[in-house]
């Protein structure tokens, strides 16, 4: 009787897989195009109005893009290591998150995917990985372990 029992629990007890729901690849483009506008593109405005006198000044100019790229990528790297999501991100419930762990990437790994994003998407190729691969991953995740994937909206009514 007691080995019985004993067995059953050990089937009782296995650990059951985590369903992981990958984002779909025109959903993570639509965030892109949303942090781009809501973090970058004021960025940009800044850097040309507020820091330099005009558009005429920046075209002149090779470090202004370099800064503005590099102060987006600090602030996108800031966002996926505290919350694992950007403005864009979340109106689209993506997560960012460790690909083993699924946890949320540090600071470091989300600027070292951002650098990789930029590579990437310079070589075209890096961004069409994804229409080959079931889990969607670009080049950027598969160079930084992370994955997007969807995340469950809280549908509880506000009262």
């Amino acid at each position: 009787m007691r080995f019985r029992k004993l067995k059953q629990q050990k089937k009782e007890n296995k650990p059951s897989k985590v369903q992981i729901l990958y984002a779909k690849y025109p959903d993570r483009i639509k965030a892109l195009i949303t942090d781009l506008f809501m973090i970058y593109m004021p960025i940009m405005f800044i850097i040309t109005y507020a820091v330099l006198n005009g558009k005429e000044e920046f075209q002149d100019s090779q470090l202004a893009p370099l800064i503005g790229t590099l102060i987006y990528g600090v602030i996108y790297a800031l966002f996926l290591s505290k919350s694992a999501q950007t403005p864009g991100k979340k109106a689209y419930a993506i997560k960012v998150v460790n690909y083993h762990t699924l946890e949320n990437l540090s600071f470091i790994s989300a600027f070292i995917r951002f650098i990789a994003f930029l590579f990437s998407a310079t070589i075209i190729v890096g961004l069409l990985v994804p229409f080959f691969r079931k889990d969607n991953k670009a080049l950027h995740d598969l160079i930084c372990s992370s994955i997007e994937i969807k995340v469950k909206e809280d549908l509880t009514a506000i009262s």
